[in-house]
């Protein structure tokens, strides 16, 4: 069923009940891939669905009576948002498509469409009988994504930004219980984590760009997850707060161990964090979702990751953990590196060179040579160093 938003827009998308992996991302909640429409004068669609789901939307657009359509928006060309553009023009063949002009190159490159196209850019404007206009949002998450703003209806459509994976039967946040809004706001911040953290200094432009631009907004209609119009303030304070590396007082305990030595250091390190008094989470990676465990690290000032050495090399699980959260260049974190090591011992200074590459401030180290027997009061202390930095 459709929804509408304010008279004349609605939402038109799909929910997927069923995808628990999204490129990598775990999204065990579902998803939905939302598209919007836009009834006035002209008739615009702006985004589309993931292919495979072009049925639901078309039978939304049915319900609507949409026989002609006179304008599709192109906010972002990936699958999960443009898998359906080509379905779209085959069914409505007279359709202009609006976009920028990477969102054409874009469309050519990935799906081989060329099609009469109306490129637009920032603070240009479309009159539809509503007036449309728009915004580059380059590398909010990929280098043709944009947002359409609908002025007279205050509806922002911001394609990925504010988004969340989470499949469900209601549209709207004030449809939801103050219970279920804390799983969504988790969600909101591991999308953000996993997706989006990388580009924070272009999310921070495009939060000044609205704010000069003086966008006022009733709603905000994102690609994935529920559309918000009660809590707007409080997704925008968090998005403007990731986006700026604020954090929370608490440290991610991050390890693997083969034969627990390294697992027993953890014991040690969580003593002197306690006697601080500063919250704590601890993961063991090869039994973690790495998804969840870098939406902590994003949420907390401190982190600390443990590894045995494994021919003269960081523990496989470990080494994943750090690749994949270099790539995402998490900042502003107070650091430490522990392990344990048989003969060489090379994995400490492994861990702190990543540290160093992403400009943590690093606290310091510990590796011992198998038990940690003679190393437990420079574990606590160690531990103590990272809650004081992190509550100073």
């Amino acid at each position: 069923m459709y929804a509408e938003i304010k008279p004349g827009v609605y939402w038109v998308g799909a929910v997927d009940w069923n995808v628990r992996n999204f490129h990598g991302y775990t999204t065990k909640y579902g998803t939905t891939y939302n598209a919007y429409l836009i009834k006035s004068e002209k008739t615009v669609l702006v985004d589309t669905v993931k292919a495979g789901f072009e049925d639901e939307l078309f039978g939304k657009l049915d319900a609507l009576n949409v026989d002609r359509l006179d304008y599709l928006v192109v906010n972002h060309i990936e699958m999960d948002h443009a898998g359906s553009v080509r379905a779209v023009l085959e069914r409505y063949p007279d359709v202009k498509i609006v976009t920028n002009v990477r969102g054409k190159n874009g469309l050519k490159e990935a799906y081989g469409i060329e099609h009469e196209t109306i490129v637009v850019k920032t603070g240009d404007r479309l009159d539809v009988g509503k007036t449309l206009t728009f915004i580059e949002t380059p590398m909010v998450h990929w280098p043709d994504s944009m947002a359409t703003y609908v002025v007279e209806d205050k509806v922002l459509i911001p394609n990925d930004a504010f988004g969340e994976h989470f499949a469900s039967h209601k549209r709207f946040d004030d449809e939801f219980s103050d219970e279920e809004m804390g799983v969504i706001f988790r969600e909101n911040a591991k999308y953000y984590a996993n997706i989006v953290l990388l580009y924070s200094k272009q999310v921070r432009k495009v939060l000044d760009d609205i704010q000069s631009l003086g966008i006022e907004i009733d709603v905000i209609a994102p690609s994935h997850g529920i559309i918000w119009r009660k809590r707007i303030p409080e997704i925008v304070k968090k998005y403007r707060e990731w986006s700026e590396g604020v954090a929370e007082e608490r440290i991610v305990i991050a390890y693997d161990t083969m034969w627990r030595h390294t697992e027993r250091a953890v014991k040690e390190i969580v003593a002197g964090i306690e006697e601080v008094g500063v919250d704590y989470v601890i993961y063991r990676i090869s039994v973690s979702d790495e998804t969840e465990v870098m939406t902590d690290v994003m949420l907390s000032k401190g982190l600390i990751v443990g590894s045995p050495t494994l021919n003269r090399e960081l523990f496989p699980s470990v080494a994943s953990f750090l690749t994949y959260m270099k790539g995402l260049k998490p900042f502003n974190k107070v650091a430490a590196a522990f392990g344990s090591y048989g003969w060489s011992g090379e994995a400490v200074g492994r861990i702190t060179e990543i540290f160093e590459s992403l400009k943590f401030d690093v606290v310091g180290s510990v590796k011992f040579k198998f038990s940690c027997d003679d190393k437990r009061e420079e574990l606590r202390e160690l531990g103590r160093n990272v809650a004081e930095r992190v509550k100073g």
